[in-house]
């Protein structure tokens, strides 16, 4: 159940996006649930397969190579979702940032009703 409210709240958050971020799109929120799944499955699959890939590069950058490793999920989401569309990797960039923030503060919201 708290994987179901979980994803409910990151496609929350992905229509919160598109509607803020000009050059972010998603169609339906239909859609915006798919790519809250795909996020959440290249998360798992994918993204610790290219932390372990570029260590050495995230290492130097002082953890800076992670935020482009974010943008490589959003745009692999960007090709496998159709309806959702990302302009470009700063964008990605951008996006991969607000999209943190703004889970962080949900989930918070939700732990924070779970301790009453």
């Amino acid at each position: 159940m708290k994987f179901i409210l979980r994803l409910l709240l990151s496609a929350l958050a992905v229509v919160v996006l598109s509607n803020v971020l000009p050059n972010v799109s998603v169609d339906t929120y239909t859609t915006a649930l798919i790519v809250a799944i795909a996020l959440s499955l290249l998360n798992f699959i994918v993204k610790p397969i290219l932390v372990i890939l570029t260590l050495p590069v995230t290492i130097v950058t002082f953890g800076l190579f992670l935020l482009v490793i974010n943008a490589v999920i959003i745009k692999l989401a960007d090709h496998f979702v159709d309806g959702f569309v990302v302009d470009g990797w700063l964008w990605a960039i951008v996006f991969s940032l607000l999209l943190s923030l703004l889970q962080s503060i949900l989930f918070s919201v939700l732990k924070s009703d779970k301790k009453r």
